[in-house]
C-alpha cells in the first residue's frame, strides 16, 4: 500500500492511461529508473574516489576519509 496526494496520483494515472498499463506499472517503472540511476551514479563517485585516492588506494590509504568527506546529506 502506497499513499500519494491526490494531484501526484491522477497524474501517475494519466501516464498509466498513456503507456497503456496500469498505476502499479508505471510506479514499478518508475521506481526502477530511480534507482538504477542512484546506483549508476553511485558506481561514478566510487570510482572518483578511487581516483582521486591514488594508485593502490583500494580499501586503503585515504579512502574511507574521502568517502565521508564527499558524502551527500541524504
Amino acid at each position: 500500500m502506497v499513499s500519494l496526494p491526490d494531484d501526484l496520483l491522477r497524474a501517475v494515472d494519466a501516464e498509466a492511461r498513456r503507456l497503456r498499463t496500469t498505476r502499479s506499472g508505471v510506479l514499478r517503472q518508475l521506481a526502477e529508473e530511480s534507482i538504477g540511476r542512484r546506483s549508476g551514479r553511485r558506481a561514478e563517485r566510487m570510482a572518483e574516489i578511487e581516483t582521486a585516492g591514488g594508485s593502490g588506494a583500494r580499501h586503503g590509504g585515504r579512502v574511507a576519509e574521502l568517502v565521508k568527506a564527499t558524502r551527500p546529506d541524504l
